[in-house]
């Protein structure tokens, strides 16, 4: 029976991302308790081959380099060929993603193709009696489901953002690169990448962040985010969005937050004026501690919430801003 552990690594243009150091971590830990290696398939355009001696520090025993211009932006049926092509080298027991764009996009395929078993959004990832036993939020952080894949069967896990720690880097560390050619069919690949375009944003990343201070319908309109941002620049925080504040167009669509925006896990999410509907809670759920401010003291977010102010955010956000600057002046 195949025991290695094989992951999808991913780069953030120059460099490799902290997703792929957060697999290599989980999939250093689950290929010691099944005895086999830890194998990375990395794609990407000109470097690729270079930021594979990466992966090796961060825990690999093997890395996959597929390295060509076709692979230089994500385009999922290519995506999905050069992967599945790198699952069938290594035959592994487990493969791992990260729920990103490319992760959610690969994964199910794979495993369709694959006839795999395929837990998503996973915040524990363990072997019991010799299958992937995960552990997954669901209704929106609101219930824990344990699943387990099948036996003899390859099983297919996404892990979510944060959840796990990230993978010690051990420079001089020995492992083995090989390359996987990229063959494109004529007509086979139906879309094609054309450019990235970046937005420019001011402060921390949202998703990097340790605090997020967001805001949502509840603050009545675009101007009343300027309450969010001065917290955000004494706490050096980033501010995020509800769905409803986006829709509104208070805010832009790069700082939403929840399951059609984005996954955060910030040691302290502050939530101004957010309801706390499921949809959102998917996205702020993995937070360590959660602060709501609402006037609604029934408003479902204070049940996730470990602290909770019931006021207008008005008197309570100026307040608090004005507080946190003497604190951290001393």
């Amino acid at each position: 029976m195949a025991k290695d552990v094989l992951i999808l690594a991913e780069r953030a243009e120059d460099r490799l991302a902290l997703v792929s150091s957060e697999l290599c971590g989980v999939g250093r830990k689950l290929a010691g308790e099944t005895g086999g290696a830890l194998v990375a398939v990395l794609l990407g355009g000109a470097g690729t081959q270079e930021l594979a001696k990466g992966l090796i520090a961060l825990g690999a025993d093997k890395v996959i380099a597929a390295e060509s211009n076709h692979l230089k932006g994500y385009t999922n049926t290519l995506y999905t060929q050069v992967t599945d092509a790198a699952v069938g080298q290594v035959s592994p027991s487990i493969f791992l993603v990260a729920n990103t764009s490319i992760g959610r996009d690969v994964a199910p395929r794979i495993a369709f193709r694959r006839g795999a078993s395929y837990a998503y959004d996973c915040t524990e990832l363990s072997i019991e009696n010799g299958r992937l036993a995960a552990v997954r939020p669901v209704f929106g952080g609101s219930a824990i489901s344990h699943v387990r894949s099948r036996t003899e069967a390859l099983a297919v896990a996404c892990t979510r953002a944060k959840a796990f720690p990230l993978a010690e880097v051990q420079q001089g560390r020995s492992g083995e690169i090989t390359s996987l050619e990229v063959k494109v069919e004529s007509g086979a690949v139906k879309m094609s990448f054309v450019e990235t375009k970046y937005v420019e944003a001011e402060g921390v990343r949202l998703e990097d962040a340790e605090i997020v201070v967001s805001g949502g319908r509840g603050l009545g309109g675009a101007e009343n985010f300027s309450y969010l941002q001065a917290l955000a620049k004494v706490l050096k925080a980033a501010v995020g969005a509800s769905r409803a504040a986006v829709d509104a167009g208070w805010a832009p669509t790069q700082i939403q937050v929840g399951q059609t925006g984005k996954i955060v896990g910030p040691n302290l999410y502050i939530a101004v004026g957010i309801s706390g509907a499921m949809q959102h809670m998917v996205g702020a759920g993995p937070s360590k501690n959660i602060v709501a401010i609402n006037t609604d003291p029934e408003a479902p977010i204070f049940q996730r919430a470990k602290y909770g102010v019931v006021g207008d955010y008005r008197k309570v956000i100026p307040a608090f801003t004005k507080k946190c600057e003497e604190l951290l002046k001393n």
